[in-house]
């Protein structure tokens, strides 16, 4: 069922995990943490320093910078929280604005703190401690929150646990009315419901060899076209969106794939709504860059219900014709190194995508990732199983031909979790 062939390096997609609200506050708490902790230690150690290195010093002035940090801590997760970290001037602004109100207030607790009212001699020693006892503390906030602030935010926000130890897939048994699947355009042949069954078993087979764990989607016998799970959800890293099918008779196949998501641990689950429509099979992922296939089965609306759900986390969302097959990966698919591979006479815009490969069958259009060495696609385009391995992959080959007699393809019968 494989054939080897050395292994080349390439680059794996990078996905952004989902912007939960806890995520996003404790990115924002955390970026002016650092920036409060660096203007403390900066401040502190140029008065030990400006003092002739006296230990004495930190005794004196520590007290009082630690307040004045923490209120800066206060002021700047307030900015941060309204975007000040989005662009250097808005977090120039941030910074000062926090820095001298924070200093400020800081030195007025420790005059009262001190037991001096606050005569008007106070008054004026507050503000002048601004270029004065502050002044190290307030440039060093405005540096670290232009400088540091937005990277240790937009750190917490894209990171995301290491899923390359536990890789699972969500597949569906075949329906005991398999045959009776929707069909746009091809024509209906017979499909062996036995021969599909023992396909969609070594299809799942392959899956574990090669490492995946594969949980099983609670089956849908009187639903044709269950079998086909990717077209239920897609995945983006921790974020998974729950679709909208285009045909009719595909909606009830919805409920049971959203519940098995669910129940996976660590997921955010957001939901393409009508009248959007939008299938997993017209979405493919190249990085940070989606191809949305506009199709039978995918509409404007769902496409723009995809982009406002993307946005946030990174991803850019193309828009591509799809006029002559069911969805977009009917016509292509990715490699690992971000190569589009396709049937260059079906595909309607081959412009759209920087780097294109036509195979030389149309059965080769649709491969999946099992690795960043590794491809699965189906035993019914050995030209392009050879192409592949010639560029330096090993692929595993699976027949499904009775799924093939459907529209589907390798691609359909699985939604890989990483």
């Amino acid at each position: 069922m494989t054939s080897p062939a050395p292994s080349a390096p390439s680059s794996r997609a990078r996905f952004r995990p989902a912007v939960t609200p806890a995520r996003r506050a404790g990115a924002v708490l955390l970026s002016a943490a650092v920036v409060a902790a660096v203007a403390y230690a900066a401040s502190t150690l140029a008065l030990f320093i400006g003092n002739g290195q006296s230990p004495d010093v930190f005794g004196q002035i520590g007290g009082h910078f630690f307040v004045t940090s923490i209120m800066a801590w206060a002021l700047l997760s307030i900015t941060n929280a309204l975007g000040a970290t989005r662009r250097w001037f808005l977090a120039l602004i941030a910074g000062l604005a926090s820095a001298v109100l924070a200093a400020i207030l800081g030195t007025s607790w420790t005059v009262l703190a001190g037991g001096n009212g606050m005569r008007p001699e106070m008054f004026l020693f507050v503000l002048g401690s601004l270029v004065s006892l502050n002044l190290v503390f307030i440039i060093a906030v405005v540096l670290a929150e232009v400088l540091l602030a937005g990277r240790v935010l937009r750190t917490v926000l894209a990171y995301a646990p290491d899923r390359e130890q536990h890789r699972m897939a969500l597949v569906r048994i075949p329906a005991s009315n398999l045959a009776e699947g929707e069909l746009t355009h091809r024509e209906r042949v017979p499909v062996d419901q036995a021969r599909a069954d023992e396909q969609w078993d070594n299809y799942c087979a392959a899956l574990v060899a090669e490492g995946w764990e594969t949980i099983e989607v609670d089956a849908e016998p009187e639903l044709a076209d269950s079998v086909f799970v990717e077209d239920q959800v897609v995945m983006f890293g921790d974020l998974a969106v729950i679709c909208s099918p285009g045909a009719e008779s595909r909606r009830a196949e919805t409920a049971s794939v959203e519940r098995a998501v669910r129940s996976l641990p660590g997921l955010t689950v957001q939901r393409i709504e009508q009248p959007g429509t939008l299938e997993g099979g017209d979405v493919l992922k190249v990085g940070d860059t989606v191809y949305v296939g506009a199709s039978s089965r995918t509409n404007a609306e769902g496409i723009r219900q995809l982009r406002t759900i993307l946005a946030p986390h990174g991803f850019t969302v193309v828009a591509v014709p799809v006029t002559k097959a069911l969805h977009l990966k009917s016509l292509l698919t990715a490699l690992p190194d971000g190569t589009i591979i396709g049937d260059a006479e079906r595909v309607d815009t081959p412009s759209l995508f920087p780097r294109f490969l036509p195979v030389p069958e149309p059965e080769g259009v649709a491969v999946v990732e099992l690795s960043p060495e590794t491809l699965l696609m189906a035993a019914s385009a050995p030209k392009t199983a050879e192409m592949l391995s010639g560029l330096g992959y090993r692929v595993v080959t699976v027949d499904i031909s009775e799924f093939e007699k459907l529209e589907g393809c390798v691609t359909c019968l699985s939604v890989r979790v990483r």
